[in-house]
């Protein structure tokens, strides 16, 4: 059936599991990904201190595309953010940092693994008043990987870091300082006031 979409249901299985039955904010990327945008949508969950942000759209929403691999879901997870509150409406910017580096991974073919760097070599989300300038990529700390009829796919989260932590990163490894900005923050919220 065309109206069917096993690989959102995953995804909203997995956030509900995990958030309970809240209406999250969801927002839609027009015209789509069948015709050029990053990302389908993308949903912000009140996590108490923070915003958890889950997109859909680089894995198989619906049905399992002709010549893809079979075990993997489109490129194989979805991208998280969880952003520290600011007010009692998730804010704008994440939506569309997450929606810009899932268009660049479709348009030049470059998936993000755990581990890598985004240097956005600019303050995250246009953002004035903030140090942070890069994302690191990560396992999500309370999403699990998740195996649907389109295939296998994981949650990957992105936390911003100031061009001292990319550069501490670049001669240590970004798991290390990962693991001291997790003594801070444990679930790595991107907090752009530090």
């Amino acid at each position: 059936m065309a109206d069917e979409a096993p690989g959102w249901e995953a995804i909203d299985a997995a956030c509900r599991q995990l958030h309970g039955t809240q209406t999250p904010k969801h927002v839609g990327y027009p015209p789509g990904v069948h015709l050029g945008a990053g990302l389908q949508g993308c949903s912000a969950y009140d996590a108490d201190d923070h915003w958890h942000y889950v997109t859909y759209g680089l894995t198989e929403l619906w049905a399992k595309e002709e010549g893809a691999d079979p075990e993997v879901s489109g490129w194989g997870y979805e991208l998280t953010m969880r952003v520290v509150k600011a007010g009692p409406e998730p804010e704008g910017w994440p939506f569309n940092e997450l929606e810009f580096i899932a268009r660049h991974t479709r348009t030049r073919g470059h998936p993000f693994r755990v581990g890598d760097r985004i240097d956005r070599e600019r303050p995250i989300g246009g953002l004035d008043q903030t140090r942070l300038t890069a994302f690191a990529v990560l396992p999500d700390p309370e999403l699990v990987p998740m195996t649907t009829p389109n295939g296998s796919f994981e949650f990957r989260q992105l936390v911003g870091i100031t061009a001292d932590e990319l550069t501490e990163m670049r001669a240590t490894s970004t798991e290390a300082v990962l693991n001291r900005l997790r003594r801070a923050s444990p679930k790595l919220v991107t907090d752009p006031r530090r």
